[in-house]
């Protein structure tokens, strides 16, 4: 395993040596950014690793709040035993 993530790091690594030219991003009205080509590609990276968690949040609350729900609903189907065991089986 950690020849598989010192393969992946040098590879980046590579990569970043290779790709440290100044490039120019154009922004909306008039503005722009200047940058080495690898903060560039690593910023895009980011970003969409951003948007793509934030559109997955949703989804996420539903899951939830249906384990919660199932989670009570155990619990209420639980409320008239009267075993001498804790609620986590200990």
């Amino acid at each position: 395993m950690w020849l598989l993530k010192a393969a992946i790091f040098f590879t980046l690594f590579a990569f970043a040596l290779n790709n440290q030219q100044d490039v120019t991003v154009h922004f909306f009205f008039g503005t722009h950014w200047r940058a080495p080509l690898v903060l560039v590609v690593l910023a895009a990276f980011a970003v969409g690793l951003a948007i793509g968690a934030l559109g997955m949040v949703p989804r996420w609350w539903k899951h939830r709040a249906a384990a919660r729900r199932a989670h009570h609903g155990m619990d209420m189907g639980q409320a008239g035993d009267t075993a001498t065991t804790s609620h986590h089986g200990l």
